[in-house]
């Protein structure tokens, strides 16, 4: 009989359909959350402070949510393969369980973790996958290999099954005064701010911290504005809220993927033409496509340090510091590049659309290694996930796993299809406002016109005719 159990969150930060969660509650009311603040994630130099508040808003939602339901949740900080198992003993928990992850160090750090339980003699349960609709194994080739291209993957995805949402525990139990003594001598602290933890971040968030704001947000994308069913057409345009903005909530799990998921599913049923049904379905491949860089990491873990394609491995990149500086600051002479990268050093957050135009830009336009923009991204994005993030740098740097890799994207037809009334440009690059749509999406203006605006660090037409050649001799 289990009278005590302890639920170690990390990319969970919610109750209601938490796979390890639900599971321990299953066994007993006894139920104590904890959160560890983990140096070997927070001092890795490679941490937005965006993401670190958005992070912390979150524990400070899921504390309360704890408390509704009767229960706590507790903050260690420090090095999880002594904490965790330090508070179990202090505790002496019955059990403790976890949400299984993909990223290679959370992997190394789960198995430290799992053996110094096993020296304490305390039971663990870790086989709980709960940011994903299916576990890596589940989908598979023919040959019964995990995929390395996407659209076989998609249609063997779609096709399954999806597990529907979990409820939240209710009825949980507090400790006692004396384990609130004891979860204090083993470490236990109070939640504290970003900026105690060194990062100073007050320009808000693409959706609210917590639970409660990234259900809102879902209910809003949805039902409410239904931005949804046209998914398909405006997902592309940056200057449309056509996006759900949702991905710093499932990087961190403030919302369950499975009501995600059922939140489609009822959309696509109420749907009454097959212009809304295509938005709700592209929506769902984007989901897929998340699903798919996880599982890709997962079985390729070398993903993290390297290129997936051999002859990306020693490419011969120009890695100009000067123009990498300029391409960060915003200030390369290309309108919506520059508008791109001054709205992710703002918001900590950038369109889709526009991190594939950047990404694109400093890879065959300056040729600088995609492992630069990959690790400034990180630095920066409040929704910044190591699978997804390398696979969409490896996706436009033309190393990783797609079966037509050349890409080069022009920075003015982009522009053209995707900003054509230099909204977004004009949102975010307010020194050019003033200027002809036709100059500020083509990027041709006039040197009188420029004022302390750049002019084009770099020749687009060049540089990819470099860029192939370079990329030519690697694949002889």
């Amino acid at each position: 009989m289990v009278d005590l159990l302890l639920f170690w969150h990390r990319r969970d930060l919610r109750l209601g359909d938490n796979v390890g969660l639900a599971a321990a509650r299953d066994r007993t009311p006894q139920v104590v959350g904890v959160f560890c603040l983990d140096p070997g994630i927070l001092d890795n130099g490679d941490v937005a402070p965006a993401r670190v508040a958005y992070m912390i808003g979150c524990l400070e939602r899921l504390r309360d949510s704890y408390a509704q339901a009767g229960g706590q949740l507790l903050i260690l900080q420090g090095d999880p393969r002594q904490q965790i198992p330090a508070l179990a003993k202090a505790l002496a928990v019955d059990a403790v369980h976890w949400n299984r992850d993909v990223e290679p160090y959370s992997r190394q750090r789960d198995t430290a973790v799992v053996e110094a339980l096993k020296e304490a003699g305390i039971e663990f349960r870790t086989t709980f996958w709960d940011q994903l609709l299916h576990e890596p194994g589940d989908i598979q080739t023919g040959a019964g290999e995990p995929y390395t291209v996407y659209t076989p993957f998609w249609r063997n995805w779609v096709k399954r099954s999806k597990a529907a949402p979990l409820p939240a525990p209710e009825g949980l139990q507090p400790l006692s005064a004396e384990q609130v003594d004891a979860a204090k001598k083993a470490g236990c602290i109070d939640l504290p701010s970003a900026a105690d933890l060194g990062f100073t971040w007050e320009n808000g968030f693409p959706v609210e911290p917590g639970e409660q704001g990234a259900l809102e947000r879902l209910e809003e994308f949805c039902d409410g504005s239904r931005a949804i069913d046209d998914y398909d057409e405006q997902r592309n345009f940056p200057f449309v809220n056509g996006t759900s903005r949702l991905s710093a909530a499932l990087k961190f799990g403030a919302v369950g993927i499975r009501t995600v998921w059922a939140a489609t599913e009822a959309t696509y049923q109420q749907s009454r033409s097959d212009e809304t049904r295509s938005g709700v379905q592209t929506w769902q491949q984007e989901l897929a496509w998340r699903e798919f860089y996880q599982h890709v990491m997962y079985f390729f873990p070398e993903l993290a340090k390297g290129p997936y394609r051999a002859q990306l491995k020693d490419f011969p990149w120009v890695n100009d510091e000067e123009q990498f500086a300029a391409w960060c600051e915003g200030r390369t002479g290309y309108p919506i590049v520059d508008a791109a990268m001054r709205q992710l050093n703002e918001m900590g957050w950038m369109h889709n659309r526009c991190r594939m135009i950047v990404a694109s830009f400093l890879t065959k336009d300056l040729i600088v290694n995609w492992q630069w923009g990959e690790k400034y991204f990180m630095q920066h994005l409040v929704d910044g996930d190591l699978s997804s993030n390398n696979g969409g740098w490896q996706w436009s740097a033309s190393s990783g796993m797609d079966p037509k890799p050349l890409r080069i994207f022009n920075p003015a037809s982009q522009a053209q299809k995707f900003d054509a009334e230099a909204e977004y440009i004009r949102q975010w690059v307010p020194e050019l406002r003033s200027l002809d749509t036709g100059a500020l999406v083509m990027g041709k203006i006039a040197e009188r016109d420029r004022g302390d605006y750049p002019a084009p660090i770099v020749d687009h037409k060049i540089q990819q005719a470099l860029f192939k050649d370079k990329y030519k001799a690697q694949r002889a």
